[in-house]
Order: C-alpha cells, then structure tokens, then sequence
C-alpha cells in the first residue's frame, strides 16, 4: 500500500495539507506558464504589461504598475525597455496633461497577440485535467479561500492595534 493510499480523509484535508497541494500544483502550472512565455522570447514582467496594454487599451503607467504588481520603479523600467524595442509608446493623455499614457505599437500588439495565443493553448492543457465545469468550480473555490485568507489578515492587523 501506498503512502497516498494510507493519508486518511481527514489528513487529506487538514489546512497544510491543503496549502502543501496548492503550492505544488501552483509551481507546476507556473514552469508551464514560464515555458510559453520563454518560447516567444518575452519576459514574466514584459508579457504582463504587454497583456494588460493588449486587454485594456492605452493604461496610464501607476495604472499598468497596479494591474501587473510591479513596483514604481519596475514598471518604469520595464516601459522603457519595452519602448527602445518599439513595443509601446507613451503618449499625452488627450484631457489630462499630467498624466501619460502607455500604448501598444503595432509591433506590439502582433507580438502580444502572437504570444497570449500561444500562451492560452498552453494553458489549455496545462488545465487539461480539469473539465470546463471543474475549473469553473476551482476558481469559485479559490476565490472564497482569498477573500477568507484576506479578511483573516485583515482581523488580525485589526486586532494588533
């Protein structure tokens, strides 16, 4: 008999054992989304900016720094890197002067176009044990666990003052 065979319903689902899964699972869909990345030549932060230009138009730097959690300084760094390959531009926002906006070039858009493609098939069956109604229930249930690990954290900041 195996190890697996002999963890007992409730060690299946103590709350370390939980996390132990997650965790191994979460780094195996991560090599995966690495890999699709890596193989159309673009970097975790540069997809991520690039992605969220792709779904959301035209982003205001602070805006794109939020959406993809780079830090100030990251995100500055990685707009410039991806504005000396002529993959954004950053333009003037038309109504607000303060304010510049980050905007795929066409180079850009065939380029994030070409690799979220390859990236959503690679997702797909990375996802492939799991039918469309499983990880429709998976995102429910992961959802719940971060807003209930969230308000936990929160009580407890709470509780420290």
């Amino acid at each position: 008999m195996n190890m697996a065979t002999r963890r007992s319903a409730s060690q299946e689902t103590e709350a370390t054992r939980v996390f132990q899964v997650l965790w191994k699972t979460y780094r195996a869909v991560r090599v995966k989304a690495e890999e699709s990345r890596k193989n159309v030549g673009l970097g975790d932060s540069d997809f991520r900016v690039l992605e969220a230009l792709l779904h959301n138009g035209p982003l205001p730097v602070n805006v794109i720094g939020d959406q993809v959690e780079l830090t100030t300084g990251s995100i500055t760094t990685a707009i410039d890197r991806m504005e000396a390959k002529w993959l954004v531009v950053r333009k003037n926002h038309p109504e607000d002067r303060r304010v510049r906006l980050v905007e795929l070039t066409a180079k850009g858009r065939r380029l994030i176009e070409k690799a979220y493609g390859q990236y959503s098939s690679d997702m797909e069956n990375a996802m492939s044990g799991l039918s469309r109604n499983e990880r429709g229930e998976l995102v429910d249930l992961l959802r719940r666990l971060g807003k209930a690990s969230q308000e936990s954290a929160v009580q407890s900041i709470r509780a420290v003052r």
